[in-house]
């Protein structure tokens, strides 16, 4: 701290009447100038941006990732990824799993099936070196205190930086988007002529998804000089987006359609099966390139004005839910409750297993199993997931889960007696050793596991349809991986007994990679959004007996201020248009201040008093140098500014008098 600094703190200290946090929040400096509270909406005026040549959408999944991309010329269709080497069977691979492989001296090796599959084939003893990560998105949703430097555990135990993983997820996608874009247009493919967008769940905070854009930074895919490149987008909205353009062949309506799969093999037209309908499902399997007419599909046509519909987004680790209302004439989206959901992704049938491997073999056993032999647990985990993706409710044969031999053989050597042993003394009934080295699981084993997630999501559905702002839900959209399973399907049937109509699109687990280009391509459609956090600046109010608490109370220059005022720029699950303003002027506490600091703070409560209480945090700061120059106004007025209703936040500051302007990256990873 420089010596000006601390004579302005002693001076501050003298002058305070009573004792007052002011200092220790650090007290701005700032009063509200009236009329203090100026909004204007900007919708019509929302910056379009440069032209990009192509939108590439990055869906980084829990458990599968994968890209899209359309050209603006053409932005009736909408390219899927090359096929991926590898795969496994029952499984289709429309994506690659999220999992990444780096070298023993923590380099960039692989990714995807590639990753895998290559970790699988090295020797035990080497594999301990090697780092493998996988389900390692759940991260960002889960920690509490999320930061540049949080740490992931690679399979064996290392740690290492979740920026990095990240960063090198991002990068292997860049790679292999511009390989594609080069490889089509016959030339060297420049990535300035890309617009990105990444999704992420939008019960994601604030800090998560700045962490993606960090992590696009740092990876290379854009530049922190051109921002605008990147958009990050709520993968409840793409669905939307992508739905809102659905035809009735590329869907399944499941009060009327018996379905396979999540999809529906035939249409049924007047109890009559078109031939066209199987070709055009046989097809769509086939190519890569989905045609998205330009006109609102045959659903979207039954939505009248104010209609409302709820997209349940089911991903591998979180399930999402988002309730639109259409607006017409152009069938822009309204958010009409904010997203809610939480960690209730397909991952929770994994975690079900392994409890019940623990139940069975000893947790010691699969703690050291997973360490030791991590290839093999990798193995492992690939047999139970095609397994579960064959689950149903009407299901009566049993499923065989194969045990990688050195499961068995691990077993024998760490308790001395084989696998079978340990199954006829578990105290489980419903899994069986079959003789070809296999867990058989009766149907109903298998459906406990899906149980208590399906539960969970069930539950959030039901306290949702109980909310004002959510009654008459016209169509309820299942999308997301997870929605594929028939289990779920039932499950979300049997809670709304015909209240609504649930529509699954069909390549369900792609609709959101889709309507990610979609949204890439005409960022504008979602017009309105609710505010997930309060934000406001910190400033000093003139202090009024009675109504201020006395600690509040700081006397600078004979003047009585309150100190540690919140002034609410916009509330929590407040409705924001897109790029709308919220404009404050301000002017400073003292008029001999040379340097103007705004500190810009949030809130997950609806109300704030003071910047003071609980869960209140600084996300940003606004510094402007006004030293040097003059005001010709008695009282100097600095224009604040924050723009809200796009899926990140903006702040900036202007003095007016000059016209010197500051911009505020708000900033949720520091603490």
């Amino acid at each position: 701290m420089s010596e000006k600094e601390t004579a302005a703190e002693k001076i501050l200290t003298e002058e305070m009447a009573n004792p007052s946090p002011a200092k220790s929040m650090g007290d701005p400096g700032i009063t509200p100038l009236s009329p203090s509270h100026t909004q204007q909406n900007d919708t019509d005026q929302v910056p379009s941006g440069p032209s990009f040549v192509v939108v590439v959408a990055i869906d980084f999944g829990t458990t599968s990732s994968g890209y899209a991309y359309a050209f603006t010329k053409e932005p009736e269709c909408i390219h899927t990824m090359r096929r991926w080497e590898g795969g496994d069977p029952g499984v289709s691979n429309q994506k690659t799993p999220t999992t990444i492989l780096l070298t023993p001296d923590r380099k960039f090796h692989s990714f995807g099936y590639a990753a895998r599959d290559f970790y699988h084939d090295l020797d035990p003893s080497e594999s301990k070196q090697w780092l493998y990560l996988e389900k390692f998105k759940m991260k960002l949703h889960t920690t509490a205190n999320l930061s540049i430097e949080t740490d992931l555990h690679a399979a064996n135990g290392k740690r290492v930086k979740a920026i990095d993983i990240f960063a090198y997820a991002l990068a292997f996608f860049k790679e292999q988007a511009i390989k594609e874009l080069s490889d089509q247009t016959g030339g060297e493919f420049d990535n300035n002529d890309v617009r990105w967008v990444i999704t992420v769940p939008a019960i994601w905070k604030m800090p998560a998804k700045q962490f993606m854009r960090e992590a696009a930074y740092k990876s290379g895919l854009v530049s922190r000089e051109n921002p605008e490149q990147l958009i990050i987008a709520l993968e409840p909205e793409a669905a939307s987006i992508y739905c809102r353009k659905l035809r009735l062949h590329q869907m399944v309506d499941l009060g009327t359609n018996t379905t396979q799969n999540g999809c529906s093999p035939t249409e049924n037209v007047g109890g009559v099966i078109t031939q066209a309908a199987k070709e055009h499902v046989r097809r769509n399997r086939q190519s890569r390139t989905f045609m998205v007419e330009n006109v609102i599909g045959e659903l979207w046509a039954e939505l009248e004005e104010g209609d409302r519909y709820v997209v349940v987004d089911c991903g591998g680790g979180t399930v999402d839910l988002t309730v639109h209302q259409i607006r017409l004439p152009e069938g822009h989206l309204k958010e009409l409750y904010k997203a809610s959901g939480g960690p209730y992704g397909s991952i929770g049938i994994d975690y079900e297993f392994e409890k019940l491997l623990c139940k069975i073999f000893g947790q010691d056993f699969i703690d050291q199993f997973k360490i030791k032999r991590p290839a093999a647990w990798v193995d492992l985990m690939i047999a139970f997931e095609s397994r579960k993706r064959a689950a149903a409710p009407e299901r009566t044969n049993p499923l065989n889960i194969n045990l990688p031999f050195s499961f068995i053989d691990y077993y024998k050597k760490f308790r001395g007696h084989s696998v079978e042993h340990a199954l006829r003394k578990s105290n489980v009934d419903f899994v069986k050793w079959s003789s070809q080295g296999m867990l058989r699981m009766n149907p109903d084993a298998m459906n406990s596991l899906f149980k208590p997630t399906i539960d969970h999501i069930i539950q959030h559905l039901t306290e949702l349809f109980e909310k004002p702002e959510v009654s008459d839900i016209k169509f309820l959209f299942l999308v997301g991986g997870f929605a594929e399973s028939l289990l779920l399907q039932q499950a979300v049937q049997d809670m709304l007994q015909g209240r609504s109509r649930i529509i699954i699109p069909h390549d369900v687990g792609l609709t959101i990679l889709k309507g990610a280009v979609l949204f890439g391509l005409d960022p504008s459609i979602i017009k309105v959004r609710r505010s997930p956090l309060t934000y406001g600046v910190g400033v000093l109010n003139r202090f009024v007996e009675g109504k201020h608490p006395p600690e509040k109370l700081l006397v600078k220059d004979g003047t009585r201020w309150c100190t540690d005022v919140l002034d609410t720029f916009i509330a929590a699950d407040q409705s924001v248009a897109l790029g709308e303003l919220v404009k404050r002027s301000y002017t400073p506490a003292k008029p001999s201040q040379q340097v103007i600091v705004i500190h810009v703070y949030c809130s997950e409560k609806e109300k704030v008093g003071f910047i003071s209480e609980p869960g209140v945090r600084k996300c940003g700061t606004l510094r402007l140098d006004v030293s040097g120059t003059e005001s010709t106004a008695p009282r100097r007025e600095i224009q604040t500014l924050m723009q809200f209703g796009d899926t990140e936040i903006r702040a900036m500051a202007v003095d007016v008098s000059t016209g010197r302007t500051v911009k505020a990256s708000i900033d949720f990873l520091s603490h």
